[in-house]
This record gives C-alpha cells, structure tokens and sequence, in this order.
C-alpha cells in the first residue's frame, strides 16, 4: 500500500479532471478524481483524502456548499478551488467556506503544484498535531 497522500479532484468538466489528474500523477502523487460533488462524498475518500481539488460552480452541489458540507461534518480536508469564475467575489465565497487556495481556470501547472504542496504540507501538520491549530 501506498503510503503517498492521496488528492481528490472534483470538477464535472472531465478534460480538466484528466489534465489535473495527469499533472499530478506525472509528479508521482496518488489521485482519485470523481464529476461531483454527491459522488466524492458518497466515496472513501471523503475520509482519506489529504488534498481537495475542487471546482467552483457545478450542477447539483457547488464548491462551496461542498466545503460548508464538509466542515459541518468535520472533515477539514485542505482545498484548492480552480474555477473559471475566479472574480473577487467568488474567491471570498471560497475563502470563507475554507479553501485555502483559489486559482483560476485555465491553471497554471507551476501554480496548481504549488498549492498542492502547500495543502499537503498543511494536512501532514495537522496529523502530526492533531490537537494544535
């Protein structure tokens, strides 16, 4: 078994699933990538994951109601928001909900890469004190 963190992409438009998903799995990191919100949270990797790429606006529920849903439920899962409504708006909607990084589409793979590291480096401090803030 792998002991690499696993990062869950949720985006219904499936050539941006399979660009991210590609990237990522080029670096070597662990992904599973699902076309909504209802399907990653009906998954294991709800309770798995150590990284959220996650898309704004979908059918059904959105990015943001996803990360409210997901505090509500105590799983603080660090996310990135890639969306193609990326005005200041949204990305304090996000914000507020609990990403933790907010890039726009089309991303930038320096960038998407980074976010990543800095999620998981947050995830792995937050295993590593679990009582801390």
């Amino acid at each position: 078994m792998s002991h690499e963190p696993l990062i869950a992409i949720v985006d219904d438009d499936e050539s941006v699933r399979d660009a991210v998903q590609t990237l990522l799995e080029s670096t070597g990191r662990r992904t599973v990538a699902f076309a909504s919100a209802e399907q990653f949270l009906a998954s294991p990797a709800l309770s798995t994951a150590q990284c959220l790429i996650l898309d704004l606006r979908m059918p059904g529920i959105d990015g943001v109601e996803l990360l409210r849903r997901m505090l509500a439920a105590n799983h603080r899962i660090p996310t990135i928001i890639l969306t193609a409504h990326a005005d200041e708006v949204e990305r304090a909607r996000a914000l507020a909900a609990g990403a933790m990084a907010f890039l726009p589409k089309p991303f930038r793979p320096a960038f998407l890469l980074e976010a990543v590291e800095a999620s998981l480096r947050r995830a792995s401090n937050a295993s590593d004190n679990p009582g801390g803030s």
